[in-house]
């Protein structure tokens, strides 16, 4: 069994999913303004959040995705999730990401991407990593602007979310950009267990 990493940040932890979290998991995930800025179901029902994490080791040990638990160090609390959805024979991987609403606007999705981004590209040894979010969310596209992803396109009204048609705004970056654009790393990063 491979034990998944932890990275580390100036003011995050991101680790593994635990079965304690899912209270925390159903309460910030099952409203309603995080469902419509992201592909998370709503209503998230009782036992949807317990569901999620056990599937969280499963595909983290098929190969299939890295998430990370987005957890304050100071307090230990749980604000969100952070991930990448896997494709190694293409090298590259699709970044997700949600955080509750008390801790939008405060850098923390940022600094968690930055991570996950790092690490993905560093131990992963991907070649590109995507990430999409719907036209309705501009604070998660300014996120992806300030990881130095460049916008590849629109999907016009491609999902229907809250009975609307949504755009998706498509978002990648390429290694070698991603490291150009490095400077001194805000803290540590470590994918030790």
């Amino acid at each position: 069994m491979r034990d998944h990493p932890v990275l580390t940040t100036e003011r995050l932890t991101l680790r593994a999913f635990r079965a304690d979290d899912a209270p925390h998991v159903q309460r910030l995930a099952g409203e309603e303004a995080v469902a419509r800025t992201t592909f998370l179901p709503y209503p998230y029902y009782a036992g949807h959040a317990e569901n999620w994490i056990r599937h969280q080791e499963e595909d983290y040990l098929a190969g299939r995705l890295t998430n990370f638990a987005v957890v304050l160090q100071e307090t230990q609390e749980l604000i969100g999730s952070i991930g990448l959805m896997l494709e190694p024979a293409y090298r590259h991987a699709q970044l997700g990401y949600w955080l509750g609403v008390p801790y939008w606007g405060r850098g923390y999705g940022t600094e968690a991407a930055r991570a996950v981004l790092a690490y993905g590209f560093t131990d992963l040894d991907l070649h590109r990593i995507y990430a999409a979010h719907f036209s309705n969310n501009p604070a998660s596209g300014r996120i992806l602007i300030k990881l130095g992803m460049r916008h590849e396109g629109r999907q016009r009204e491609h999902y229907l979310r809250f009975n609307a048609f949504e755009d998706a705004e498509l978002y990648g970056i390429l290694r070698r950009e991603f490291e150009e654009k490095q400077t001194p790393p805000q803290g540590r990063v470590n994918a030790a267990p």
